[in-house]
């Protein structure tokens, strides 16, 4: 039996689910790597934007069936509504046994004050002109395809792997400074509102730093994505860590075997009793 890492709270985002860029093996191993008390899947976790039902494999439902099952057997799961998956914003403050969804949440945390949120609200793009939000996510899913067939093709000739897609935003200056006015916004809002700690998703640059201005500061993070950079954040003893795949997986947790073995129907009807059981649970 494998030893899971008890953390108190783990922060994942950006997932997307259902497009070609996803890495759903690489989070299934880390979610198997871990039993923290609370999980905060902080947007874009399913892409309906792009949501296709010929392309959506069985790795990605086992995904949605860990998480589900992660809250029936009492881990705390909130499911903060992105852009990508925005439909879910009509079910906002809804609560189903340990699995809530909302737009934004908030807690304290030894003392001092987080607040999560994915940030897409600060994206201008998405705000004004939605369909060309929409059709430079087609183009960065594109890339993200072409870049497996150039890795595929490294790897074979003993080379490193490279980001075709990392490369163009530390390239261009629009594209830092678009992450650098996020960043800001957000803290200054944090700094403004009295939270110590503002957790975001939505930009795919994880990150953990100290942001001050003449108010006062804050601890802005972001928990990076599972397309690209393979991050989530943790919380526990009193301090935030970004856990990065493929420099701190310890132990090769894979696909549970009863998870493995399970063809798509037997995982969709895993999911609808999770309810089910979780209240039995509440019931004894």
């Amino acid at each position: 039996m494998k030893i899971k890492r008890k953390i108190e709270i783990a922060v994942i985002s950006d997932v997307h689910l259902g497009t070609f860029g996803c890495h759903a093996k690489e989070l299934l191993s880390y979610l198997n790597s871990i039993n923290p008390k609370k999980l905060i899947l902080n947007g874009d976790i399913i892409d309906i934007w792009q949501f296709n039902k010929r392309y959506f494999p069985k790795s990605h439902m086992q995904v949605i069936k860990k998480i589900m099952d992660m809250a029936s057997e009492g881990i705390e799961v909130i499911y903060i509504a992105g852009n990508h998956d925005e439909m879910l914003r009509r079910f906002c403050d809804s609560t189903i046994g340990n699995f809530s969804i909302v737009n934004k949440y908030t807690t304290e945390l030894d003392g001092k004050n987080a607040w999560f949120f994915h940030g897409d609200i600060f994206d201008v793009s998405i705000q004004n002109a939605k369909w060309l939000a929409k059709l430079g996510s087609y183009g960065y899913d594109l890339l993200i395809l072409i870049n497996r067939f150039v890795n595929w093709g490294l790897t074979h000739l003993g080379r490193e792997k490279y980001s075709l897609s990392k490369r163009i935003k530390n390239g261009v200056k629009g594209a830092v400074k678009y992450i650098n006015d996020f960043e800001k916004i957000a803290a200054d809002l944090a700094i403004e509102q009295g939270y110590d700690y503002v957790v975001c998703g939505h930009i795919h640059q994880p990150k953990m730093l100290i942001k001050e201005n003449k108010h006062g500061k804050t601890m802005y993070l972001n928990s990076g994505d599972w397309v690209e950079n393979f991050t989530a954040l943790e919380y526990q003893f009193k301090r935030w860590k970004i856990y990065n795949f493929n420099y701190d997986k310890l132990t090769p947790f894979l696909v549970d075997e009863e998870v493995k073995d399970m063809d798509f129907q037997d995982l969709i009807a895993a999911i609808t009793i999770v309810d089910k059981k979780s209240k039995k649970k509440k019931s004894k």
